[in-house]
């Protein structure tokens, strides 16, 4: 299960730098949105992954390690998700802005002449 979700942390990195280094709006928004899934599912990884328990121990259990997964990784990702929307919402406007005045969508000063 950890190699699984490196393999996607790692995969959703890569294309996440591949398309933010293209002169696209659509593609550097769509970058962004990759990366901070990315950053997410690594954050949500350093809480040691666990399935089918609690994040929060009952009075009748033992307080070991093991009993419990750890929610601040859980309370940060949620806090990132909601960042992340509101990010991503306020580049598409500004996106949609930049097309709007400029008839183009390249985020790297316009368009270039032909040589």
């Amino acid at each position: 299960m950890e190699l699984m979700l490196a393999l996607g942390v790692g995969l959703f990195a890569a294309c996440g730098v591949y398309l933010v280094l293209r002169a696209r709006s659509f593609d550097l928004i769509l970058g962004l949105t990759l990366l901070s899934y990315a950053v997410n599912l690594f954050i949500f990884a350093t809480g040691r992954l666990a399935v089918n328990r609690p994040p929060i121990l009952a009075p009748d259990t033992a307080t070991t390690l093991a009993q419990y997964a750890d929610p601040l990784p859980q309370a940060l990702v949620l806090t990132a998700i909601v960042i992340s929307f509101g990010m991503t919402a306020l580049l598409v406007a500004i996106a949609l802005a930049a097309r709007r005045a400029g008839d183009d969508d390249h985020v790297d000063a316009g368009r270039q002449e032909p040589q």
